[in-house]
């Protein structure tokens, strides 16, 4: 059965794109930490980090940090805090948050909510801030 993350590539659930290539997958967290929190996924359902073929899992981080670089001129932060926690979903997921305190990463604070305008603008600021354009 097919992971929500494989659903929302595929379409079957909506989401809030920043960049798409043949194997990566960037969208805001819909459950967000912080505003710009953002989901970079492989295309290839692996549940495990660690699990990657060595090419795919650096190319993974290539692209997030990519994404992340974005990101962090889209967003007021001090940096991006990078979490590879990998137990909510059975699909290998990297989450990009912007921070500015080490608090600001504890994934036991509440969850922001944010109208889907808001979310659209800040996908839109994102990636417009990409250094090259993707899909």
């Amino acid at each position: 059965m097919a992971s929500v993350f494989t659903k929302i590539i595929n379409g079957e659930i909506p989401s809030h794109k920043i960049a798409e290539t043949d194997d990566f997958f960037a969208f805001l967290d819909i459950s967000p930490l912080a505003l710009g929190h953002t989901l970079v996924i492989p295309k290839k359902e692996v549940d495990y980090i660690l699990n990657l073929e060595d090419e795919l899992y650096s190319h993974l981080w290539a692209f997030a940090k990519t994404i992340a670089i974005a990101l962090e001129k889209s967003v007021d932060c001090k940096r991006i805090g990078i979490a590879v926690i990998g137990l909510e979903v059975a699909h290998t997921h990297i989450h990009l948050i912007p921070i500015n305190k080490v608090d600001d990463i504890n994934f036991s604070r509440p969850k922001m909510k944010l109208s889907d305008e808001q979310y659209a603008l800040i996908a839109k600021d994102i990636r417009n801030n990409l250094a090259f354009p993707f899909n």
